[in-house]
């Protein structure tokens, strides 16, 4: 039985970094799911009290790793507070528009609207939608960076 169940937590850990190409895979969830498996099903002891905080506080990190990054990648680049909203908005609704890739173009597109809206050249539109997909880069890379670190945090809680 803990062989399954490892396999299906493994399967798990990395589905959740499928989901930072493909957005409807709620990577965060995924995780969590691999850490409740561990817990409930093979020896909850060994994750603290400690380990739960942590993963706390770097969930919500993940939740808000996208948003932060849009805006501040938008607003660097010129980008109006405007299209810092817009960007953070268009970042949630383009997951679902057409997935994997709603999540890059919406958001592009929806500060060049924004900009263009707000009488700004052409150029410093496109700029500021430019730093919109910065921003979904550097947010990728931070979720990468953060799953990755639940995930070995998990495996020294469990090893160690």
């Amino acid at each position: 039985m803990d062989v399954l169940v490892w396999i299906i937590i493994i399967l798990l850990f990395i589905a959740s970094f499928l989901g930072i190409i493909f957005p409807m895979i709620p990577s965060v969830i995924a995780i969590w799911g691999g850490f409740l498996l561990y817990y409930f099903f093979i020896n909850g002891d060994s994750l603290t009290w400690w380990f739960w905080v942590g993963m706390i506080v770097v969930t919500v990190i993940l939740f808000v790793a996208d948003i932060i990054a849009n805006s501040y990648f938008v607003k660097k680049f010129g980008g109006s507070k405007a299209g810092e909203r817009g960007a953070a908005v268009a970042v949630i609704v383009g997951s679902f528009i057409t997935p994997p890739f709603g999540i890059i173009y919406v958001p592009f597109l929806t500060v060049l609207v924004i900009e263009i809206i707000q009488r700004r050249t052409v150029k410093e539109a496109f700029r500021a939608s430019i730093g919109s997909f910065l921003g979904f880069l550097g947010g990728s890379i931070a979720k990468v960076f953060l799953q990755l670190m639940m995930i070995v945090w998990f495996f020294i809680a469990v090893w160690f």
